[in-house]
């Protein structure tokens, strides 16, 4: 298994089309074979970052949901909303592995 950390500097000022934008994103994960962890939102201390976790069964399966995430309408949707908004100033996407007891 693998998670996919992502840490998005955000406009504090559109916080509310940046919900609009993860909460998109949550089923079309899903939909690709992944379990999403939901967004973290600002609450107490910087205004400006949210955060963000799903998994993959591996970091090939995760790719492939890269390729076909390309040609799916509602995930380009996705895209164009946060490019029109502007709700995203930047991000960082990292990988981890889990470990369970």
């Amino acid at each position: 298994m693998i998670t996919c950390y992502l840490r998005y500097i955000i406009d504090p000022a559109k916080l509310k089309e940046f919900e609009h934008y993860g909460k998109l994103w949550i089923p079309l994960v899903n939909k690709f074979g992944g379990q999403h962890h939901g967004y973290f939102l600002p609450s107490e201390g910087a205004n400006n970052v949210a955060l963000a976790m799903f998994s993959f069964p591996s970091l090939a399966a995760y790719e492939q949901y890269r390729i076909q995430m390309l040609d799916d309408a509602e995930c380009q949707a996705a895209f164009k909303l946060a490019e029109e908004t502007k709700c995203i100033i930047s991000y960082e996407r990292s990988f981890f592995r889990p470990v369970f007891a």
